[in-house]
C-alpha cells in the first residue's frame, strides 16, 4: 500500500510539473526538483512491491516442462529458486545498507532540493529488508510444501494445471 501511495504521489508531482512547464506563460511553473522526488519515490516503491510479489509467487516463471511434473518436483524447484531469490535479496539489502552509510558519511545531497541522498537509500532499505525476510519465509514455505506435497497459500497452487 505504501509503495502504491508513493507512486501515486510521484505521478501527481510529474503531472503538475509537466502542466507547469506547458503553462509557464500563464504564471504556472514546474515543481523544482521534480525528477529528484520521482527518483526517490520510485526507488522506494519498487522495493516496497517486491515482498508482496514474492509472497504471492508473482514473479515471472516459465512452466514449459514443469506443469506435468507434479507438486513435489515443483516444490523442490521452488526451494532452489526461493533460496536464490533470498540470496539476491540479501545482497541487495547489504549493498543498499553500505550505500546508505556511505552517502550519509559524505553528507551528499541532491542537486536542486538539497535533501540528503541517504534518505532515499534508507527508504529503499526498509523495503529490501522486508523483501529479504519474505524470501526467507518462502524458502521455509517451499520446504514444507516439498515435504507434504500441498500448497501453503500465498498465490497460485504448486503444480496446478
Amino acid at each position: 500500500m505504501a509503495g502504491g501511495a508513493v507512486l501515486i504521489a510521484a505521478l501527481i508531482v510529474t503531472v503538475v510539473s509537466i502542466v507547469g512547464r506547458a503553462l509557464i506563460f500563464a504564471g504556472l511553473a514546474p515543481i523544482p526538483g521534480d525528477f529528484e522526488l520521482v527518483e526517490a519515490a520510485t526507488a522506494f516503491a519498487v522495493l516496497a512491491f517486491m515482498p508482496l510479489c514474492q509472497f504471492h509467487r508473482g514473479h515471472v516463471t516459465v512452466d514449459l516442462f514443469l506443469t506435468r511434473a507434479g507438486r513435489r518436483p515443483n516444490a523442490l524447484i521452488d526451494v532452489a529458486t526461493n533460496l536464490a531469490m533470498t540470496g539476491a535479496a540479501g545482497v541487495i539489502t547489504w549493498r543498499l545498507c553500505l550505500g546508505m552509510l556511505d552517502k550519509r558519511s559524505y553528507g551528499e545531497t541532491t542537486f536542486i532540493l538539497q535533501f540528503p541522498v541517504w534518505w532515499s537509500y534508507a527508504g529503499a532499505l526498509v523495503g529490501a529488508a522486508v523483501f529479504t525476510l519474505v524470501c526467507a519465509y518462502t524458502v521455509w514455505r517451499s520446504l514444507d510444501e516439498a515435504k507434504t506435497g500441498e500448497a501453503r497459500g500465498g498465490g497460485k497452487e504448486i503444480g496446478a494445471q
